[in-house]
């Protein structure tokens, strides 16, 4: 079968599953392969347990299902080959959105901003691979108006794979930094990656950019030919579509905007201010409310719906969050972790003023994937602390246990939760940062 016509069957039986536990009757069961499983071994228990086909890329001996059984070259790419095909029914706007950081956070409030005004396609958490992407796409149907599709990388050519699936009308790259440097080979591979989203908008008569034009690097990464929405948060920048800057962090983020240009033919509203008091931890932050406000301003989105979008907006999944517990207050932000946005969380850290009576205490985990810089990397962080006023920091992996530093150390998260039920820290407003692999996130119940 081509394209054309594995799509006029999933049309007939629109469910495509890719766990053999999970089988709805007359769907379609897809046979993709990981480093620990095979899904071609499931084909055959799947269209027993009430699949109509199993679409697979290796040989299944089977006489009586032989029918439903459909061979490809290759499974991924068929999953991808028809999630593009199902997109393509669909003439809506698709904003993609990359970045080493805030990239999930800024998808969040780009949907909290246009679902004030249109029903939005989201990615779910983090599902923004070459299975994710896919799985997104195809729950795309026809009362969706605009669709975000958020693409994750950590090795070359990844960002231009998802494009090429995802086909996206516009786009934002939130920041580059150093990050699956082990995947990526140096800091200029994270470069070249994330610019893909801007190779293939340029191909397109139709790309936007939304773009912050305080970053060097992704400024540097256009070209004139390219049609571009600036944010800023240099209030003097009068090119930027958007300008803002913070009003205060203690520890909540409060911030105010303004479009420049565009309402210099309004009387008087050149200077008008908008200011928002958001539920968002760290001044870092306004980098990814800047650009929601840029998309929501070019999708007409009205402004006091904008505003009470990121007013009301309240972040989950351990990113940027504010807890109170009955003995500490905590800032948690231990879904991810790189060199950039450790030192971004620190700095941030550090113009927190705690409550009376609170002391400040850090405990940090390890920044995974940064190859044959990780130690130089992780003593950098650890020589920050060091330059900071921060003196009770707990570092938990095994790269910070190679550092040269005075700060405590912790084998793993297991040394960590053993010490805080013998002697757990009370009266403090604590910073939990750390890749996700080190499971900080389990702390905040303990803490």
């Amino acid at each position: 079968m081509d394209i054309k016509e594995l799509y006029k069957l999933y049309q007939q039986h629109p469910c495509i599953t890719t766990d053999s536990r999970d089988c709805p009757e007359g769907s379609i069961f897809l046979a993709l392969k990981g480093e620990k499983f095979n899904g071609n071994q499931y084909a055959l228990q799947a269209l027993e347990k009430g699949c109509a086909y199993a679409i697979v890329d290796e040989d299944i001996e089977s006489s009586a299902l032989s029918s439903q059984i459909i061979k490809v070259d290759n499974c991924l790419q068929t999953f991808k080959d028809i999630a593009r095909e199902h997109r393509r029914q669909f003439n809506i706007p698709v904003i993609g959105i990359t970045g080493t950081n805030g990239k999930t956070t800024t998808k969040e409030l780009i949907k909290a901003v246009l679902s004030e005004k249109y029903n939005v396609l989201a990615t779910e958490g983090n599902f923004n691979n070459d299975v994710g992407v896919p799985k997104t796409l195809l729950r795309l149907n026809k009362e969706h108006e605009i669709a975000i599709i958020e693409m994750g990388a950590s090795h070359p050519g990844d960002i231009k794979t998802l494009v090429e699936t995802a086909e996206p009308t516009c786009g934002l790259i939130t920041n580059v930094g150093r990050a699956h440097l082990q995947g990526f080979g140096s800091f200029e591979g994270v470069i070249k990656t994330k610019g893909e989203l801007y190779d293939y908008l340029r191909t397109r008569e139709d790309g936007l950019v939304f773009v912050n034009a305080d970053n060097d690097y992704l400024c540097d990464m256009l070209t004139d030919e390219m049609w571009c929405t600036p944010y800023s948060t240099d209030p003097d920048k009068q090119y930027a579509c958007i300008s803002g800057e913070v009003v205060s962090c203690d520890p909540l983020l409060k911030f105010r905007w303004r479009k420049p240009l565009m309402e210099l033919e309004e009387t008087g509203a050149s200077q008008k201010w908008h200011k928002v008091q958001t539920n968002l931890i760290g001044a870092y932050n306004i980098d990814n409310l800047l650009a929601a406000i840029a998309v929501g301003i070019n999708f007409n989105v009205d402004r006091k719906q904008i505003c009470h979008a990121l007013e009301t907006y309240v972040p989950t999944n351990n990113r940027s969050q504010l807890t109170e517990t009955p003995y500490n207050r905590l800032i948690v932000d231990a879904y991810n972790a790189n060199p950039s946005s450790m030192a971004a969380a620190l700095e941030n850290f550090q113009m927190v003023v705690p409550h009376e009576g609170e002391t400040k205490m850090a405990i940090l985990g390890d920044m995974r994937e940064l190859g044959e810089v990780s130690l130089e990397e992780h003593q950098k962080t650890v020589d920050l602390l060091a330059a900071s006023s921060l003196t009770n920091v707990w570092l938990v992996g095994e790269e910070f246990g190679k550092t040269n530093t005075q700060f405590r150390k912790f084998k793993d998260v297991e040394e960590v939760k053993a010490e805080i039920q013998k002697n757990r820290p009370t009266g403090h407003l604590i910073l939990i940062k750390g890749s996700n692999g080190t499971k900080l996130y389990q702390l905040p119940e303990l803490l």
